[in-house]
């Protein structure tokens, strides 16, 4: 079981993926219940943990920001930087948890972000590598290793502070 605190990141994390459009609202109601038996608890996040699959996609839009707000944790309004940053870096998490391999991490970066996105340009530029390896001198290996390392570079990016990640208090 994980901690409270990692509980609480998983649930932060999955939040902003849902809200990028990167998971769907089911994996939010997931993430709530694992909060939850994790030892996080606030009656939003009871009410969140309670919807069925079925419900999810009526039932986050609403029930998600207060739940992170009693959490203490950030609410990321769609669109915005903070909002794209941290979906970036839970990607990332997701990448070095063993869940996406890194030509998907740059890939789906590559996709959500383009090269518009300064604190991922760099993993933008290695999914470009991955489409021109047949060309060059480098191999998937070392252009893994470099994914690899750039998401460590993303995990390690300090986070925004808890709130609203918009500037509303």
């Amino acid at each position: 079981m994980p901690s409270p605190e990692s509980a609480a990141r998983q649930f932060q994390d999955r939040a902003v993926l849902w809200s990028m459009g990167e998971i769907p609202a089911a994996d939010v109601v997931t993430a709530a219940c694992d909060a939850l038996v994790a030892g996080l608890d606030s009656p939003a996040l009871q009410i969140l943990a309670a919807c069925t699959r079925g419900e999810a996609g009526y039932d986050v839009p609403e029930l998600l920001p207060p739940a992170l707000d009693e959490l203490g944790l950030t609410f990321y309004t769609v669109g915005s930087v903070a909002g794209q940053e941290a979906a970036a870096r839970a990607l990332a998490a997701r990448m070095l948890a063993g869940e996406l391999t890194p030509r998907e991490l740059a890939f789906r970066i590559h996709q959500r972000f383009g090269h518009e996105l300064p604190l991922t340009e760099r993993l933008a530029e290695l999914d470009d590598e991955y489409d021109i390896l047949e060309y060059g001198d480098r191999t998937p290996a070392q252009v893994d290793a470099d994914v690899t390392a750039e998401a460590l570079r993303l995990a390690q990016h300090p986070r925004v502070p808890t709130g609203y990640a918009d500037g509303r208090t």
